[in-house]
Parts: structure tokens; C-alpha cells; sequence
């Protein structure tokens, strides 16, 4: 029997994939990818020819079945989404399920994704965190967000750039203008960024600069917020 195997690719600069990782894409016999366009042309950069085909949401439940029947055959099938790890917020999580189900080896690689970096990058407690991905676009939106103000720990979330205003002003009505947190967008590309701040800071920035890219969002844990609120308010006693 084969194997699957997850593998990270970069999230912007090319120079982050690992030589492991490019190892892999080498000597597996097919590389499943989230966009083909996107994977021909990391694999053209890295000099590699290999047989490819498509795996996405929209595919996924209809192709699944016979990936797995690939590897049972005894193929060796790399799967790779357009940017990050396989299954975080991208396809990946209902064939991992079903070959761990069949006794598959599944073997995931580290590597990029951009949820970590914007976590180290904000400043906030890593000694625990949520990560919520994507927020739902219309429905329960509010709810989450909500949750999100009375979550104790650091929440990292993933937003459009379309809607990161609209979602900083909503957290700023549930919790606190003066709610800090942190919005790096293009992360280890050209034109990367990290807004830092209390709420209030950061919607006036994003009002005046539109924002572009991709964007993560991380919110300060209510447990650091009052934190905070107690030695700003214990300074303005003193």
C-alpha cells in the first residue's frame, strides 16, 4: 500500500518551502492540488515534472473515493492547497478522515501557514489560543464574534479584505474600542504588514488605508485585556 502525504507549500515567498517537502513532490506519484495553476507554477519554479491533478471543495467528495483506491494500489499521492497546510482552512480534512478510516499512513509535513506567524507577530499570549479560521459570512456571524469578545484566550482568525472593516468595527461594539489587536496582511511577501493596536486604532487606519491581501487577525484574550485595564487604571490612581 501507498501513502498520503500532506505537504505545506509557501504562503508567499517561494523561498519558504522546506527541502523536505520538495523532496516529496519529486518522488510522489501524483500531486493533488487545490488549484493546478497555482501548483504548475511552483513546481516549474522548482524544476520538478510531475503529474498533477485537481482537488477542491467542489470536488472532493466525488474524487475522494478513488484517491484512496490510488494508494491502495501502492501510489505515493502528495497533497498541496494554493498556499499553507493542507486542511487548515483549505481542502484536505475528508481525505485525511477517510484514509485514516482505510489504514492508510498518512504523513503530514511541517511548514508554512499564516495563522502562526501573525500569533508570534501580534504580541499577545501564545501560552494558549483558538484558532477560528474563517468567520461565517452572514449567518452567525455576530454570535461568533461575540464568543470571540468573551474568550479568555488569544483568538487568531482569518478575514477578506472586503470584510476585515466591517468585522473590526462589529468587534468593537461587542467588546471594547480600547480591545487590542493585530492585522498582518501579505504575510513573507513584498508588501507585508502588521497593524497593531487598540480597536479604535486600527479601524481608523484600515478607514484610511484600504486594506489588500490576505489578512490574519488576532484579538487580545479577555483575561489579558482586564489585565491591562487594571494596571492602566491602577497607574491613572497613582
Amino acid at each position: 500500500m501507498g501513502k498520503l502525504v500532506i505537504a505545506p507549500t509557501p504562503i508567499g515567498n517561494l523561498k519558504d518551502i522546506t527541502l523536505r517537502t520538495l523532496e516529496v513532490l519529486k518522488e510522489c506519484d501524483l500531486v493533488l492540488a487545490e488549484d493546478t495553476r497555482n501548483t504548475k507554477f511552483l513546481l516549474e519554479h522548482y524544476k520538478i515534472d510531475k503529474q498533477f491533478s485537481s482537488y477542491h471543495k467542489f470536488n472532493e467528495h466525488s474524487i475522494t473515493k478513488k484517491v484512496v483506491e490510488k494508494i491502495k494500489e501502492g501510489k505515493t499521492i502528495c497533497l498541496v492547497s494554493d498556499a499553507g497546510t493542507p486542511g487548515i482552512s483549505d481542502p484536505g480534512y475528508l481525505l485525511i478522515k477517510k484514509c485514516i478510516e482505510e489504514d492508510i499512513d498518512v504523513e503530514t509535513l511541517p511548514g508554512a501557514t499564516a495563522f502562526v506567524p501573525a500569533l508570534v507577530n501580534s504580541g499577545f499570549s501564545m501560552d494558549s489560543f483558538v484558532f477560528e479560521g474563517f468567520l461565517p459570512h452572514k449567518k452567525g456571524k455576530q454570535s461568533k464574534i461575540k464568543a470571540i469578545c468573551d474568550e479568555e484566550r488569544t483568538t487568531v482568525l482569518y478575514e477578506s479584505p472586503h470584510r476585515l472593516l466591517k468585522t473590526l468595527v462589529t468587534f468593537a461594539e461587542f467588546a471594547s474600542e480600547k480591545r487590542r489587536v493585530s492585522v498582518s496582511r501579505e504575510i513573507t511577501k513584498v508588501y507585508e504588514e502588521t497593524v497593531r493596536g487598540e480597536l479604535n486604532e486600527v479601524v481608523k487606519h484600515f478607514e484610511k488605508n484600504k486594506p489588500k491581501g490576505e489578512i490574519v487577525v488576532v484579538v487580545e484574550g479577555l483575561k489579558s485585556f482586564k489585565k491591562e485595564q487594571k494596571k492602566e487604571n491602577e497607574t491613572d490612581h497613582v
